[in-house]
Protein backbone atom coordinates (compact mmCIF):
# COMPACT_ATOMS: atom_id res chain seq x y z
CA UNK A 1 0.00 0.00 0.00
CA UNK A 2 1.33 3.88 -0.91
CA UNK A 3 0.78 6.63 1.69
CA UNK A 4 1.90 9.74 0.63
CA UNK A 5 3.35 12.15 3.48
CA UNK A 6 3.51 15.93 3.09
CA UNK A 7 4.42 18.39 5.78
CA UNK A 8 7.37 21.48 5.99
CA UNK A 9 11.06 20.42 6.07
CA UNK A 10 12.87 23.09 3.42
CA UNK A 11 10.25 25.50 4.69
CA UNK A 12 11.40 25.17 7.77
CA UNK A 13 15.43 25.63 6.88
CA UNK A 14 17.44 24.69 9.51
CA UNK A 15 15.09 23.24 12.30
CA UNK A 16 16.07 20.08 12.79
CA UNK A 17 13.87 19.24 15.41
CA UNK A 18 10.86 20.34 12.84
CA UNK A 19 12.77 17.96 10.46
CA UNK A 20 12.45 14.62 13.32
CA UNK A 21 8.78 15.64 13.50
CA UNK A 22 7.64 15.14 9.26
CA UNK A 23 10.57 12.44 9.22
CA UNK A 24 9.15 10.40 12.01
CA UNK A 25 5.61 9.69 10.20
CA UNK A 26 7.82 8.85 7.02
CA UNK A 27 9.97 6.54 8.77
CA UNK A 28 7.65 5.24 11.28
CA UNK A 29 5.44 4.47 8.69
CA UNK A 30 7.96 2.76 6.58
CA UNK A 31 8.50 0.42 9.67
CA UNK A 32 5.16 -0.83 9.70
CA UNK A 33 5.48 -2.22 6.25
CA UNK A 34 3.92 0.39 4.00
CA UNK A 35 5.44 2.14 0.94
CA UNK A 36 5.39 5.81 1.97
CA UNK A 37 6.53 8.58 -0.03
CA UNK A 38 6.93 12.02 1.46
CA UNK A 39 6.39 15.48 -0.64
CA UNK A 40 6.62 18.93 0.38
CA UNK A 41 5.75 21.97 -1.44
CA UNK A 42 7.66 25.23 -1.19
CA UNK A 43 6.21 28.89 -2.51
CA UNK A 44 8.69 30.76 -4.38
CA UNK A 45 9.08 33.55 -2.23
CA UNK A 46 10.63 30.94 0.49
CA UNK A 47 13.12 30.19 -1.16
CA UNK A 48 16.42 32.17 0.27
CA UNK A 49 20.12 31.01 -0.04
CA UNK A 50 22.39 30.78 2.48
CA UNK A 51 22.44 34.46 3.20
CA UNK A 52 18.94 35.00 3.92
CA UNK A 53 18.90 36.50 0.25
CA UNK A 54 15.72 35.93 -2.37
CA UNK A 55 16.58 32.45 -4.34
CA UNK A 56 15.68 30.99 -7.61
CA UNK A 57 14.29 27.51 -6.53
CA UNK A 58 17.15 25.49 -7.73
CA UNK A 59 20.16 27.12 -6.17
CA UNK A 60 18.23 27.81 -2.97
CA UNK A 61 19.40 26.81 0.65
CA UNK A 62 16.11 25.37 1.15
CA UNK A 63 16.43 23.15 -1.96
CA UNK A 64 20.49 21.65 -0.49
CA UNK A 65 18.79 21.45 3.06
CA UNK A 66 16.04 19.30 2.19
CA UNK A 67 18.12 16.69 -0.49
CA UNK A 68 21.11 16.49 2.03
CA UNK A 69 18.60 15.95 4.79
CA UNK A 70 15.90 13.37 2.84
CA UNK A 71 19.36 11.47 1.97
CA UNK A 72 20.49 11.20 5.07
CA UNK A 73 17.25 9.44 5.97
CA UNK A 74 17.69 7.32 3.85
CA UNK A 75 14.80 8.49 1.67
CA UNK A 76 16.40 9.31 -1.79
CA UNK A 77 13.82 8.42 -4.80
CA UNK A 78 11.34 8.77 -1.98
CA UNK A 79 11.37 12.48 -1.36
CA UNK A 80 10.49 15.58 -3.54
CA UNK A 81 10.72 19.00 -2.79
CA UNK A 82 8.23 21.10 -5.68
CA UNK A 83 7.84 24.36 -6.14
CA UNK A 84 4.09 25.32 -5.82
CA UNK A 85 4.45 28.18 -9.17
CA UNK A 86 6.91 26.30 -11.42
CA UNK A 87 6.26 22.72 -10.98
CA UNK A 88 10.22 22.04 -10.65
CA UNK A 89 11.08 20.03 -8.16
CA UNK A 90 14.00 18.17 -6.68
CA UNK A 91 13.37 14.61 -6.05
CA UNK A 92 10.91 12.78 -8.33
CA UNK A 93 9.53 14.30 -11.22
CA UNK A 94 6.46 16.11 -11.11
CA UNK A 95 4.99 13.49 -13.55
CA UNK A 96 6.07 10.56 -11.52
CA UNK A 97 4.47 12.85 -8.38
CA UNK A 98 1.78 13.07 -9.80
CA UNK A 99 1.08 8.90 -10.72
CA UNK A 100 2.38 8.24 -6.75
CA UNK A 101 -0.36 10.45 -5.52
CA UNK A 102 -2.92 8.92 -7.88
CA UNK A 103 -2.22 5.49 -6.84
CA UNK A 104 -1.63 6.60 -2.94
CA UNK A 105 -4.79 5.18 -0.50
CA UNK A 106 -3.50 7.41 2.16
CA UNK A 107 -2.29 11.30 1.95
CA UNK A 108 -0.94 11.77 5.73
CA UNK A 109 -1.12 15.75 5.46
CA UNK A 110 0.89 17.34 8.48
CA UNK A 111 -0.91 20.55 9.63
CA UNK A 112 -2.35 20.68 6.33
CA UNK A 113 0.65 21.71 3.96
CA UNK A 114 0.12 20.21 0.95
CA UNK A 115 -2.73 22.03 -1.02
CA UNK A 116 -1.69 21.94 -4.31
CA UNK A 117 -4.46 20.24 -5.99
CA UNK A 118 -3.62 17.58 -8.35
CA UNK A 119 -1.03 16.41 -5.51
CA UNK A 120 -3.73 16.29 -2.83
CA UNK A 121 -6.87 15.37 -4.54
CA UNK A 122 -4.99 12.01 -6.01
CA UNK A 123 -4.85 10.25 -2.65
CA UNK A 124 -8.16 7.89 -2.14
CA UNK A 125 -8.17 9.24 2.01
CA UNK A 126 -6.68 12.46 2.99
CA UNK A 127 -5.78 12.75 7.06
CA UNK A 128 -4.78 16.13 8.51
CA UNK A 129 -2.42 15.85 11.60
CA UNK A 130 -2.54 19.20 13.49
CA UNK A 131 0.36 19.69 15.47
CA UNK A 132 -1.07 23.40 16.82
CA UNK A 133 -3.84 22.72 18.56
CA UNK A 134 -5.63 26.01 19.85
CA UNK A 135 -4.47 27.83 16.70
CA UNK A 136 -5.59 25.50 14.38
CA UNK A 137 -9.49 25.16 15.72
CA UNK A 138 -9.65 29.34 16.60
CA UNK A 139 -8.65 30.17 12.89
CA UNK A 140 -11.37 27.78 11.51
CA UNK A 141 -13.73 29.15 14.10
CA UNK A 142 -12.76 32.67 12.89
CA UNK A 143 -13.47 31.66 9.39
CA UNK A 144 -9.86 32.22 8.83
CA UNK A 145 -8.70 29.44 5.60
CA UNK A 146 -5.09 29.36 7.23
CA UNK A 147 -4.95 25.79 8.32
CA UNK A 148 -5.79 24.29 4.95
CA UNK A 149 -8.57 22.34 7.00
CA UNK A 150 -10.98 21.73 3.93
CA UNK A 151 -10.90 18.94 1.59
CA UNK A 152 -9.78 16.12 4.65
CA UNK A 153 -11.97 12.76 5.39
CA UNK A 154 -10.16 12.05 8.69
CA UNK A 155 -8.75 14.61 11.28
CA UNK A 156 -6.48 14.12 14.45
CA UNK A 157 -4.67 16.49 17.28
CA UNK A 158 -1.77 16.34 19.32
CA UNK A 159 -4.20 18.16 21.04
CA UNK A 160 -5.82 15.54 23.02
CA UNK A 161 -8.73 16.78 25.48
CA UNK A 162 -10.19 19.01 21.88
CA UNK A 163 -13.61 18.03 22.78
CA UNK A 164 -13.75 17.23 26.19
CA UNK A 165 -15.12 19.06 29.10
CA UNK A 166 -12.48 20.71 30.55
CA UNK A 167 -11.00 22.00 26.99
CA UNK A 168 -12.26 25.34 25.55
CA UNK A 169 -10.89 24.70 22.19
CA UNK A 170 -13.94 24.53 20.07
CA UNK A 171 -14.14 21.61 17.87
CA UNK A 172 -16.46 22.95 15.00
CA UNK A 173 -18.56 20.75 12.80
CA UNK A 174 -15.30 18.68 12.78
CA UNK A 175 -14.20 15.26 14.54
CA UNK A 176 -10.69 15.74 16.70
CA UNK A 177 -9.47 12.46 17.50
CA UNK A 178 -6.64 12.16 19.61
CA UNK A 179 -2.81 11.46 18.56
CA UNK A 180 0.63 11.39 20.04
CA UNK A 181 3.49 12.16 18.45
CA UNK A 182 5.45 9.43 17.36
CA UNK A 183 8.82 8.57 18.14
CA UNK A 184 11.05 5.74 16.52
CA UNK A 185 12.78 3.88 19.21
CA UNK A 186 15.76 2.74 17.09
CA UNK A 187 16.96 6.08 16.02
CA UNK A 188 16.22 7.20 19.45
CA UNK A 189 18.62 5.08 21.86
CA UNK A 190 18.97 5.54 25.12
CA UNK A 191 22.00 7.74 25.99
CA UNK A 192 24.17 8.07 28.72
CA UNK A 193 26.27 11.12 27.71
CA UNK A 194 25.56 14.54 29.45
CA UNK A 195 25.92 16.16 32.49
CA UNK A 196 23.47 14.78 34.56
CA UNK A 197 22.65 18.59 36.19
CA UNK A 198 21.67 20.37 33.15
CA UNK A 199 18.43 21.20 31.96
CA UNK A 200 17.86 22.01 28.09
CA UNK A 201 15.34 22.87 25.97
CA UNK A 202 15.31 23.84 22.07
CA UNK A 203 12.96 26.87 22.30
CA UNK A 204 11.22 29.72 19.71
CA UNK A 205 10.64 32.60 21.92
CA UNK A 206 7.92 33.88 20.18
CA UNK A 207 6.59 31.13 17.81
CA UNK A 208 5.89 31.14 13.90
CA UNK A 209 2.19 32.61 15.12
CA UNK A 210 1.14 35.68 16.43
CA UNK A 211 -1.11 35.97 19.59
CA UNK A 212 -5.41 34.20 18.87
CA UNK A 213 -8.06 36.19 19.72
CA UNK A 214 -11.05 33.65 20.06
CA UNK A 215 -14.09 34.66 22.76
CA UNK A 216 -12.79 37.97 24.09
CA UNK A 217 -9.59 36.31 25.47
CA UNK A 218 -6.36 36.53 23.52
CA UNK A 219 -3.97 33.33 23.77
CA UNK A 220 -0.14 34.26 23.40
CA UNK A 221 2.63 32.65 22.74
CA UNK A 222 5.46 30.56 24.74
CA UNK A 223 7.37 33.99 25.74
CA UNK A 224 4.48 35.10 28.08
CA UNK A 225 4.93 31.79 29.91
CA UNK A 226 8.91 31.72 29.98
CA UNK A 227 8.67 34.97 32.06
CA UNK A 228 6.80 33.23 34.64
CA UNK A 229 9.96 30.73 35.00
CA UNK A 230 12.69 32.99 34.32
CA UNK A 231 13.79 33.11 38.24
CA UNK A 232 14.53 28.51 38.47
CA UNK A 233 18.20 28.82 37.85
CA UNK A 234 18.41 30.94 40.73
CA UNK A 235 16.15 28.35 43.21
CA UNK A 236 17.55 25.60 42.24
CA UNK A 237 21.31 24.64 42.13
CA UNK A 238 21.68 23.33 38.52
CA UNK A 239 22.60 24.73 34.77
CA UNK A 240 19.46 25.91 32.73
CA UNK A 241 20.44 26.61 28.52
CA UNK A 242 18.40 27.28 26.50
CA UNK A 243 18.77 26.56 22.52
CA UNK A 244 17.01 30.04 21.82
CA UNK A 245 15.76 31.42 18.40
CA UNK A 246 14.81 34.86 19.75
CA UNK A 247 14.45 37.83 17.59
CA UNK A 248 17.12 40.59 18.13
CA UNK A 249 13.69 43.01 19.02
CA UNK A 250 13.37 41.13 22.24
CA UNK A 251 16.92 42.27 24.04
CA UNK A 252 15.14 42.95 27.08
CA UNK A 253 13.90 39.20 27.20
CA UNK A 254 17.76 37.91 26.29
CA UNK A 255 18.88 40.51 29.18
CA UNK A 256 16.52 38.66 31.61
CA UNK A 257 17.26 35.41 31.21
CA UNK A 258 21.09 35.85 31.31
CA UNK A 259 20.92 38.08 34.58
CA UNK A 260 18.52 35.18 35.79
CA UNK A 261 21.49 32.84 35.39
CA UNK A 262 20.06 31.06 32.17
CA UNK A 263 22.70 29.44 29.43
CA UNK A 264 21.64 30.94 25.82
CA UNK A 265 22.89 28.38 22.96
CA UNK A 266 21.89 29.51 19.05
CA UNK A 267 19.60 26.68 17.28
CA UNK A 268 21.19 27.27 14.36
CA UNK A 269 24.15 26.06 15.59
CA UNK A 270 23.18 23.29 17.68
CA UNK A 271 20.04 21.69 16.68
CA UNK A 272 20.06 22.76 12.37
CA UNK A 273 19.43 19.39 11.30
CA UNK A 274 18.49 16.24 12.66
CA UNK A 275 21.63 14.95 13.51
CA UNK A 276 22.92 18.24 15.56
CA UNK A 277 19.22 18.34 17.15
CA UNK A 278 19.84 14.55 18.26
CA UNK A 279 23.02 15.30 20.05
CA UNK A 280 22.23 18.21 22.01
CA UNK A 281 18.97 16.41 23.51
CA UNK A 282 21.22 12.86 24.08
CA UNK A 283 24.29 15.48 25.80
CA UNK A 284 21.99 16.68 28.13
CA UNK A 285 20.59 15.73 31.44
CA UNK A 286 17.03 16.60 31.67
CA UNK A 287 14.64 18.54 29.75
CA UNK A 288 13.07 22.11 31.46
CA UNK A 289 10.53 23.93 29.22
CA UNK A 290 7.00 25.61 29.02
CA UNK A 291 4.47 25.77 26.58
CA UNK A 292 2.60 27.83 24.36
CA UNK A 293 0.44 29.94 26.65
CA UNK A 294 -2.29 28.76 24.10
CA UNK A 295 -1.29 25.42 24.77
CA UNK A 296 -2.00 25.62 28.44
CA UNK A 297 -4.45 28.05 29.17
CA UNK A 298 -7.02 26.14 26.88
CA UNK A 299 -6.14 22.94 28.80
CA UNK A 300 -5.41 21.14 25.01
CA UNK A 301 -3.39 18.54 26.44
CA UNK A 302 -1.06 19.03 24.09
CA UNK A 303 2.83 17.27 24.16
CA UNK A 304 5.93 18.12 22.31
CA UNK A 305 7.44 15.92 20.11
CA UNK A 306 10.50 17.35 21.57
CA UNK A 307 10.05 16.25 24.71
CA UNK A 308 9.36 12.93 23.86
CA UNK A 309 12.77 12.49 22.32
CA UNK A 310 14.27 13.62 25.74
CA UNK A 311 11.96 10.70 26.81
CA UNK A 312 13.54 7.91 24.56
CA UNK A 313 16.88 8.88 25.24
CA UNK A 314 16.45 8.27 28.53
CA UNK A 315 16.56 11.63 30.20
CA UNK A 316 13.81 13.23 32.46
CA UNK A 317 11.60 16.09 31.59
CA UNK A 318 10.04 18.90 33.52
CA UNK A 319 7.89 20.57 31.68
CA UNK A 320 4.41 22.86 31.60
CA UNK A 321 1.10 20.86 31.89
CA UNK A 322 -0.98 21.15 29.61
CA UNK A 323 -3.53 19.19 30.45
CA UNK A 324 -1.72 16.41 29.33
CA UNK A 325 -1.33 15.00 33.27
CA UNK A 326 -4.96 13.43 32.26
CA UNK A 327 -3.96 11.19 29.67
CA UNK A 328 -0.17 10.37 30.72
CA UNK A 329 1.16 9.27 34.06
CA UNK A 330 3.56 11.90 36.11
CA UNK A 331 5.46 12.03 38.41
CA UNK A 332 8.41 9.24 37.45
CA UNK A 333 10.63 10.43 34.52
CA UNK A 334 7.56 12.61 33.55
CA UNK A 335 7.48 15.63 35.89
CA UNK A 336 4.58 17.84 35.26
CA UNK A 337 4.28 21.80 36.72
CA UNK A 338 2.01 24.40 36.79
CA UNK A 339 3.61 26.78 39.35
CA UNK A 340 6.87 28.11 40.14
CA UNK A 341 7.03 25.93 43.04
CA UNK A 342 6.14 23.08 41.33
CA UNK A 343 8.76 23.54 38.94
CA UNK A 344 10.87 23.93 41.53
CA UNK A 345 10.42 20.87 43.73
CA UNK A 346 10.40 18.72 40.38
CA UNK A 347 14.15 19.94 39.07
CA UNK A 348 14.94 18.79 43.02
CA UNK A 349 13.55 15.78 42.59
CA UNK A 350 14.67 14.58 39.50
CA UNK A 351 18.42 16.07 40.29
CA UNK A 352 18.19 13.77 43.85
CA UNK A 353 16.83 10.40 42.09
CA UNK A 354 18.11 10.96 38.65
CA UNK A 355 18.81 7.62 37.40
CA UNK A 356 15.62 6.43 38.60
CA UNK A 357 13.91 9.14 36.50
CA UNK A 358 16.41 8.05 33.34
CA UNK A 359 14.48 4.83 33.38
CA UNK A 360 10.74 6.14 33.90
CA UNK A 361 11.32 8.25 30.97
CA UNK A 362 12.76 5.49 28.34
CA UNK A 363 9.73 3.56 29.44
CA UNK A 364 7.16 6.24 29.36
CA UNK A 365 8.22 6.75 25.33
CA UNK A 366 8.40 2.97 24.85
CA UNK A 367 4.73 2.87 26.09
CA UNK A 368 2.99 5.66 24.51
CA UNK A 369 4.76 7.24 22.15
CA UNK A 370 6.42 4.04 20.15
CA UNK A 371 5.78 4.75 16.08
CA UNK A 372 4.76 1.41 16.03
CA UNK A 373 2.06 1.86 18.63
CA UNK A 374 0.99 5.59 17.55
CA UNK A 375 1.19 4.91 13.75
CA UNK A 376 -0.43 1.92 14.13
CA UNK A 377 -3.36 3.12 16.05
CA UNK A 378 -3.57 5.90 13.48
CA UNK A 379 -3.95 3.64 10.85
CA UNK A 380 -6.44 1.02 12.83
CA UNK A 381 -8.79 3.58 13.28
CA UNK A 382 -8.83 5.60 9.75
CA UNK A 383 -9.97 1.92 8.43
CA UNK A 384 -7.06 1.84 5.82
Amino acid sequence: MTILVSGAIANKLYNGGAAWTRLSYVLGLQKLGFDVYFVEQIQPETCVDETGASSAFECSANVAYFKRITDQMGLSGKATLVDASTQSTEGLSYPDLLDIASSASLLVNISGHLSMSPLKEGAGRKVYIDLDPGFTQFWYASGCTAARLAGHDDYFSVGENIGTADCIIPSGNIRWRPTRQPVLLDFWPVCGAGEQNRFTTIASWRGPYGPVEFAGKTFGSKVYQFRKYADIPTCVDSTFEIALDIHPGDDRDRELLRRKSWRLADPKHVAADPESFQRYIQTSGSEFSVAQQIYVETHSGWFSDRTVRYLASGKPALVEDTGFSRNLPIGDGLVAFTSMQEAVSGAREIKQNYASHARCARQLAETYFDSNLVLGKLIEEIGI
